[in-house]
């Protein structure tokens, strides 16, 4: 089998038969692992673990602590050297070490001067196993020094003149920071102009005026100590040339002046750095600083290149308003010549600095600690670099290996020791030293030769859980020496690993690459070297991994919408995920806006800050998986802004403007409204459109405005806010381009001609002064053009016309400018009057009962004087053939336009007589009317019955009443009435058809079935056809014997003072019951319980026990509904009092009531209950008749 080992090791077989995966023995030596339980047991050399810096600047007001850490074992001990003598730390009292530690602190607070221990330290931390030292530590107490005392004589100069603050702030340590206020703390504002140089100094390129002041002060602030240093307050002052030379005169021999001569616009001149080349010298890593600054008028533009190459785009930076170039971590690519360039209008400069990177050392291969089993060999290398190249020296424990005692094992080769057959003596600590002109570098590295048995320093029985088809690492850290090899098995009775899916790594890891199901178990790790053996297991479980089945999708909402992401999670069993939401890869706002509902996330009044991306993020103990999705808000844009008109004409302007924000939907177009402000102030009116992807337009104009615009951005959302209001731009006047419209001539009167004509605005004047001409003849005249200019009005009048003669007219605009052009030329007429003649020959022919057609002669047009619009009819009824009395008159009219000589009268009432007349219609009114014309409408079909009722019901009749047709259109001739019964399935029986006389209004149908209910249609006619129909149903009584037996038991069981009544009776039975025995046989021998026993019909209730009262009688066919067709009467009742025949008067002492379906029941009771579903009961006394008559 081939198994994959990494790194390349070499090999040792493991004999014959199974192969095992194992580790093989490196060439490189062994390392020792940073386990806390193995460092305590093993020997080991001294490291230096902390140290203070090299250069090392302290505050002189505070202790000083020089720091030194080391560790090793056994422990090491620690001891200083200064000015490369040993220091004594006993001897002086001020000076201490911190237990544990070659920490010192030096007390200077109580006494002492930082001054005396100022030099070079060095540690060094030693026990059995070697040395190893520190850096060489340079203290230096920080400086801070005061300003030597200067007098600074004012500063008087011409404008426009270059100036030099100089700064020369004192030498401290560090260097302090640099920087220029004025007296009251504030910082002196730069530029272009003005601007401090990396020296310190204030360079004015050009003065003006405003920079007269006389607290220029430079300040130097030392963050060491914490102090800031000020320098003598400046004086400038700028002055005009007059001003200049009186001042020179005055004040000659203490003031110092740059010029007395005009300052002119000039070229660029470099103040720094001076000439046309300089040199400049950086070391590796640090930040390279380009330093030109230039002064002319006007003040020049500052650009860099690099003559040889291109600047390095993500290193490079401009400070300083772009005098300043920096490129950070150079390195030697980034040596060549740099050229600054100044430039104004009227000249370029350049300057040319030669840059080049030196290197103090730095580390290409830092020598390693070294761990080496008795006999093995190694080797530590020191493998440096800089520029210039650096020298490397040895050490061995502190000391110059070559005046070190020797060492067989090892042998010095350039930067390289090489070590062979090594012996526990051959431990030690090595130091390499590289150096040159620019610094040292100092690194230790031990030898350490030690002797172990295999340790395996992973726990052991160790659970490992892993997701299928990934990576499983299965940790076997071990320690020994020499280095041990390593062997992996599975299973308990120790299978070697015969696959090739296992990859072993040096550091003992058993690696499987995709791990599935089938890899669960126990694998067992064996570390062996010819010290000896030792073994650890551990458990792998594989899991399904957890995946999201239903991932948030892509939304787009508008602002103050809600959005939702729904995210569903699908996982191993045994395994308890948490989800957890994110926006931009960062934990949600502390918002309650934001609702998290178990696989759900929602987002309520969503803003613009909620867009980006949201992502669900699905956490378990071994995986965790996640899915996003971007959330845009949209909103309709923001508006425009910076509008600006260019390009001023006449007749049109350039308007520009910069987009709003689109809010995430791309604006499809702007829309320009402009404003008049002289003549509709406040008004807003559309001026055009162009697409989203412009931002000018070229905008057509009218004379005589003062136009303000502003724009509208249009997305798919919306319309943004009107932007802010553009400048006013007034256009010259000019005369008008248009004339009035909407030009009519109408009289008011006979004898007048109304001109009138819709305006123009007052933006359509196009300038002051708006006036019209009006002009106007008779069409057929040959009579000239009669004028006559007015105001901006919009009618004029014309007096003293003829009646109706077409007029020519014509209405010219007119300003102070001009006239407009040539008006279009209209008709009118001048005023009518009433029409003198009344049509003739008027005819009536009658078509049907309802509908009639008049015929007329037309009037002569002369006679009409005006326009004619039409002819109206007057018609009337007068009388109807079929009623004696007579009704008030209503006069209808029917209008016919145009010329028409004929037309249709509908709607007429049959068998009726009408009046009709005719007149002709103008502008003005209606002429008299024609002389009256009668005609008779004939007979028609009446309307239906009014009413249709049924009374009366017995066991066989119905009794049927009903109204005449409310119109009977004609003379009635008879009744038609038409009946069928209706079966408890509501199916239809026979239909039975029957005349009636048209003078009855009531009938009684016989021979009916008891019981049954039947459907009735009614209608009327007359000669002229059959009316409309009426129907009706009803429902014939029940046995009467059973009712009155149900009656009578009601009456008897629900009346309290019947008792007395039959106790009475009773007496009377006593005493008569000899004489009356036979012939009250029947009412004496049968009390009520019997006769209920004799007759008892399964249809009457029982009465109930809990209140005396009997059952109610009800059909159940009565709460069947009607079929579709029925009619019932309104009120749904038949009340006793409307009708005589009622069923009192047939003995069975019941009320009768309609059913919520129309139909007719009755509840034989002396009680009157409503509706079971009303709920409520009312109760009246019962008839002593009716009791009575229970013993008849």
């Amino acid at each position: 089998m081939q198994i994959k080992i990494m790194p390349k090791k070499k090999c040792l077989s493991a004999g014959r038969g199974p192969l095992i995966v194992f580790l093989c023995q490196m060439i490189s030596a062994v390392e020792v692992p940073l386990d806390p339980k193995l460092l305590e047991d093993l020997v080991q050399p001294p490291t230096i673990t902390q140290q203070s810096p090299k250069d090392y600047i302290i505050d002189p007001r505070e202790n000083i602590v020089i720091q030194c850490e080391a560790k090793g074992k056994p422990p090491p001990s620690f001891s200083w050297t200064r000015n490369g003598t040993h220091f004594d730390i006993d001897k002086d009292p001020l000076v201490t070490m911190n237990p544990g530690s070659g920490t010192l602190v030096i007390n200077i607070m109580s006494e002492g001067k930082a001054e005396t221990y100022e030099g070079v330290y060095q540690c060094t931390a030693r026990n059995e196993r070697g040395a190893a030292i520190s850096n060489n530590i340079v203290i230096r107490p920080s400086r801070s020094p005061l300003w030597t005392k200067e007098k600074l004589e004012p500063m008087i100069l011409r404008n426009g003149q270059p100036l030099v603050l100089p700064c020369r702030p004192p030498i401290g340590l560090p260097p302090p920071i640099i920087f220029w206020m004025d007296n009251s703390f504030q910082r002196l504002p730069q530029s272009e102009r003005v601007s401090q140089g990396l020296n310190g100094d204030l360079y004015f390129s050009n003065v003006l005026p405003e920079d007269t002041r006389e607290d220029y002060i430079c300040y130097a602030r030392f963050n060491h100590t914490q102090t800031i240093q000020q320098k003598q307050p400046i004086s400038v002052k700028v002055i005009s040339v007059d001003e200049l030379n009186d001042t020179i005169a005055a004040n000659l021999s203490d003031t110092e002046f740059y010029s007395a001569k005009p300052s002119r616009e000039r070229p660029p001149t470099f103040l720094t750095p001076e000439g046309n080349t300089s040199h400049k010298e950086e070391l590796r890593g640090n930040v390279l600083s380009l330093e030109c600054i230039a002064e002319g008028l006007p003040t020049p533009i500052i650009h860099w290149i690099k003559e040889d190459g291109t600047l390095p785009i993500n290193r490079t930076f401009y400070k300083n308003f772009r005098k300043t170039l920096q490129i950070i971590h150079v390195s030697e690519a980034d040596s060549g010549k740099y050229q600054c360039i100044a430039k104004n209008a009227l000249g370029v400069i350049h300057h040319t600095i030669s840059v080049t990177v030196k290197a103090a050392p730095y580390w290409i291969m830092a020598p390693r600690n070294l761990v080496l089993s008795p006999g093995e060999d190694g080797s530590l290398i020191c493998r440096p670099n800089g520029n210039p190249k650096p020298k490397i020296s040895w050490l061995t424990n502190g000391v110059p290996i070559e005046i070190a005692s020797d060492d067989p094992s090892r042998k010095i080769d350039g930067d390289t020791i090489i070590f062979s057959n090594v012996q526990e003596r051959s431990s030690a600590v090595y130091q390499c030293n590289a150096s040159n002109e620019y610094g040292y570098l100092l690194a230790n590295a031990f030898v350490n030769v030690l002797a172990e048995p295999p340790r395996i320093l992973t726990p052991a029985n160790t659970l490992y859980q892993v997701i299928a088809n990934r990576p499983a690492l299965l940790d076997c850290a071990f320690f020994g020496s020499p280095l041990p090899t390593v062997e992996w098995f599975k299973g308990a009775k120790g299978s070697a690993l015969r696959e090739d899916i296992y990859v072993l790594h040096e550091n003992g890891t058993l690696e499987i690459p995709v791990a599935q199901k089938d890899s669960t178990g126990t694998y067992t790790c064996v570390a062996r070297n010819k010290l000896g053996v030792a073994k650890n297991e551990a458990r792998l479980e594989i899991k399904d991994p957890t995946r999201i089945i239903k991932q948030p999708e892509y939304a787009v909402v508008q602002r103050g919408g809600t959005v939702s992401f729904e995210c569903k999670v699908k996982h191993d069993h045994t395994l308890i995920p948490t989800i957890m939401w994110l926006k931009d890869n960062r934990e949600l706002p502390d918002d309650r806006r934001f609702t998290v509902d178990k696989d759900h996330l929602e987002v309520a009044d969503v803003g613009d800050d909620d867009g980006g991306t949201y992502t669900c993020v699905a956490n378990t103990t071994l995986d965790n998986v996640s899915a996003s999705a971007v959330l845009s808000v949209v909103d309709v844009p923001n508006p425009p802004f910076d509008l600006e008109l260019t390009n001023h004409l006449n007749k049109s302007v350039q308007l520009s403007w910069t987009p709003g924000d689109d809010n995430n939907s791309p604006i499809t177009k702007f829309i320009i409204e402009y404003e008049d402000s002289m003549h509709e102030a406040g008004l807003w009116h559309h001026q055009t459109e162009v697409s989203g992807i412009q931002t000018t337009a070229q905008l057509k104009l009218s004379p005589y405005v003062n136009y303000s615009f502003r724009v509208v951005a249009v997305n798919g959302i919306g319309r943004s806010m009107p932007s802010e209001v553009s400048e006013h731009y007034l256009t010259k006047a000019a005369e008008p381009d248009k004339n009035p419209t909407t030009v009519e001539g109408l009289g008011s009167e006979p004898d007048n001609l109304v001109i009138t004509w819709k305006p123009l605005n007052g933006f359509e004047s196009n300038g002051p002064g708006l006036q019209y001409k009006v002009s106007w003849r008779q069409k057929d005249g040959d009579d000239e053009w009669t004028s006559v200019v007015v105001a901006n009005v919009s009618k004029y009048i014309v007096s003293g016309t003829p009646t109706f003669v077409p007029y020519l007219i014509k209405v010219q605009a007119l300003n102070d400018v001009g006239f407009a052009p040539e008006p279009a030329v209209v008709m009118g007429h001048s005023g009518e009057d009433l029409p003198m003649v009344a049509p003739g020959n008027v005819r009536v022919n009658v078509v049907n009962s309802t509908l009639a057609e008049v015929h007329w002669d037309p009037v002569p047009l002369k006679s009409i004087r005006g326009h004619l619009q039409g002819y109206r009819i007057y018609y009337w009824k007068a009388q109807s053939l079929s009623e004696r009395s007579k009704r008030h008159i209503e006069k209808k009219i029917l209008t016919f336009q145009g010329s028409k000589t004929h037309g249709m009268l509908p709607g007429l009432e049959p068998f009726s007589h009408y009046t009709v007349n005719v007149r002709v219609v103008n502008g003005k009114g209606e002429g008299p009317a024609s002389p009256d014309r009668v005609f008779n409408t004939p007979e028609g079909v009446p309307s239906a019955p009014s009413s249709l009722k049924v009374v009366n019901p017995t066991l066989d009749s119905l009794t049927l009443e009903w109204d005449p047709p409310s119109h009977p259109n004609g003379i009635l001739t008879e009744y038609t009435l038409k009946y069928q019964p209706i079966n408890s399935t509501h199916e239809l029986g026979p239909l039975v058809d029957l005349k009636i006389p048209a003078n009855k209004t009531r009938w009684i149908l016989k021979n009916l079935n008891f019981s049954t209910r039947y459907k009735f249609y009614f209608y009327a006619q007359t000669s002229a056809g059959s009316g409309s129909q009426i129907t009706e149903e009803a429902v014939t009584t029940v046995d009467e014997g059973k009712m009155a037996m149900a009656s009578r038991q009601v009456d008897i069981a629900t009346q309290g003072w019947f008792i007395g009544l039959m106790c009475a009776v009773a007496l009377l039975i006593l005493i008569l019951l000899i004489v009356c025995f036979i012939r009250r046989n029947k009412g004496g021998k049968y009390p009520v319980k019997e006769k209920e026993d004799a007759h008892a019909d399964p249809e009457i209730q029982p009465m109930k026990e809990d209140d005396g009262t009997f059952g109610e009688y009800s059909d159940a066919e009565d709460h069947k509904p009607l079929k579709k067709g029925s009619r019932t009467p309104s009120d749904r009742t038949v009340k006793k009092e409307d009708s005589d025949d009622s069923l009192v008067d047939y003995g069975e002492g019941v009320n009768g009531q309609f059913n919520e379906d129309g139909s007719f029941i009755g509840q034989y009771s002396g009680k009157k209950e409503k509706e079971p579903a009303e709920g409520n009961e009312s109760s009246e006394a019962p008839s002593p008749v009716n009791a009575m008559n229970s013993f008849v």
